[in-house]
Formats: C-alpha cells, sequence, structure tokens
C-alpha cells in the first residue's frame, strides 16, 4: 500500500456540507469519502492505494479534479484497488455531485 496526500489552498465557495460516501473497493475500483473539513478553506486528499509507483499520475488527476470543482474545507479520503484514472475520475465527480444534491 502507498499514501499519498494532496492539499489544495483557496478553495472556491463549495464546501462539504455533510459526508458522502461512493463506490466500493474491490478488484480494480474504489471508494471516495468526501466530508467537511475546518481546513482554512483548503481542500485535502489522502490517497491509500494497493497500485504503488503512480504518485505523478495521481497528483495529475487531483489536480484536475481541483480546477473543475474548487473545493474548500473538505477532506477526501479515498480507498483504491488498482482503478483506472477515468474511474477515480468519475467517483470523485460522483462524490461532489452527491453531496451537493445536483447526482441523477
Amino acid at each position: 500500500m502507498e499514501t499519498l496526500n494532496f492539499r489544495f489552498e483557496n478553495g472556491g465557495s463549495r464546501a462539504a456540507r455533510q459526508a458522502q460516501l461512493v463506490g466500493v473497493v474491490s478488484s480494480g475500483n474504489l471508494e471516495v469519502l468526501i466530508e467537511p473539513a475546518a481546513l482554512n478553506g483548503a481542500c485535502e486528499v489522502e490517497v491509500q492505494t494497493a497500485a504503488r509507483g503512480f504518485g505523478a499520475i495521481w497528483e495529475a488527476v487531483m489536480e484536475d479534479f481541483n480546477l473543475r470543482w474548487k473545493l474548500s474545507d473538505t477532506r477526501i479520503s479515498i480507498n483504491d484497488m488498482g482503478a483506472t484514472p477515468a474511474v477515480v475520475s468519475l467517483r470523485l465527480d460522483q462524490a461532489v455531485e452527491s453531496m451537493i444534491g445536483t447526482a441523477s
């Protein structure tokens, strides 16, 4: 297992209002927990992944996510079992949409 941590300062006006959990940890998938946290306007992401050595890819996916959503005072925990970057992005978007009430 590898643990990666990311912090994005000075997010936008969107903050987690309540905890949301999406996805299921199983072979080739992941789960995302998004929750409110007092972080002085920042968004923190912790990734626990079984796939070691992909830090640069995770960083690119997290930076893209941050550009799309600009969350503040939000903590995101990801438990990954080898999901592709596309699945990671999908689950992150799903978590935020569920949190802000726009999921279909």
